[in-house]
């Protein structure tokens, strides 16, 4: 059975474009939710998991609205391979049914992981070198010399 899973993230956001999606790849069952992908509790994603039987294949519109982050979704990914379950993504073309499925699905997490590493490297020189500038990162402790004033006056 093909088994849809649909999220966004806020209640304002609607999810007809991927029940459509999902519906026309063949999903004779749908789960979906508005929730923010950064939850770790996700009532129908849990529900998903636990209707899960071998055959069966678990399809999403984009990677993005499965995972919290990269380790989750290939975390996720190994457990459908591990119950004999397949995993698609219709927008990212990727079917893990296939051997080249599952080499592109780790070729995408592999090159997500080394853009995480890329920024996070960045992300760390760009500090250092504001640090020998003497630039001091955060928001600033207290009030300014002129808020002072100000409330003083009050």
């Amino acid at each position: 059975m093909k088994i849809g899973y649909a999220r966004v993230s806020t209640l304002d956001q609607h999810l007809d474009l991927q029940l459509n999606a999902l519906r026309s790849a063949g999903c004779e069952l749908v789960f979906q939710e508005k929730i923010s992908g950064a939850s770790t509790d996700r009532p129908e994603l849990q529900k998903l998991l636990q209707q899960l039987r071998s055959g069966d294949e678990v399809v999403v519109w984009k990677l993005d609205r499965l995972g919290r982050n990269l380790s989750h979704l290939v975390e996720l990914v190994t457990q459908f391979e591990e119950k004999g379950v397949a995993f698609s993504s219709v927008q990212d073309k990727i079917d893990t049914s296939t051997p080249a499925g599952k080499l592109i699905f780790h070729i995408f997490c592999s090159l997500a992981e080394f853009e995480r590493a890329q920024t996070r490297e960045r992300t760390m020189a760009g500090l250092v070198a504001a640090k020998l500038k003497g630039k001091i990162g955060g928001k600033p402790k207290g009030l300014s010399e002129e808020a002072k004033k100000t409330a003083r006056v009050v």
